[in-house]
């Protein structure tokens, strides 16, 4: 019964986190507010882990030139970053893509998470 009881709390933890998280996001609604967010997303390509957003260097601010004459000649987020990730490569982008094989470094974790919410739910009835 309290090994039941800790899960319900955990999982009403997670459902709390996991609102903070939407709330807390970015609106991309205006130009500069996709700039922005799309400056976060991309890496430096001469800066080890750095966002072209966090950095000076002479191709983050190129990259930035880049992505702000994508959005304001109207193209999509998604069409932006698959362009700058054919010029750069997929290293560019600082969370995997979510196509191809990134889809693995993003199902796999979560395969594994739920994997992990039925065993402690098998556990908890077995009790």
């Amino acid at each position: 019964m309290r090994l039941v009881r800790s899960f319900r709390l955990w999982a009403l933890a997670l459902v709390v986190v996991g609102v903070a998280v939407l709330v807390a996001a970015p609106s991309t609604a205006t130009s500069a507010g996709r700039i922005a967010h799309l400056e976060t997303l991309v890496k430096c390509p001469s800066c080890e882990d750095l966002s072209v957003a966090q950095s000076n260097a002479t191709s983050a601010i190129a990259v930035r030139h880049e992505i702000e004459r994508r959005v304001r000649a109207g193209q999509s987020d998604n069409r932006i970053l698959t362009s700058l990730e054919s010029r750069y490569g997929t290293s560019i982008l600082l969370s995997p893509s979510t196509s191809g094989v990134g889809t693995l470094l993003w199902i796999v974790p979560l395969a594994a998470l739920a994997a992990l919410v039925v065993a402690a739910l098998r556990l908890a009835r077995r009790r």
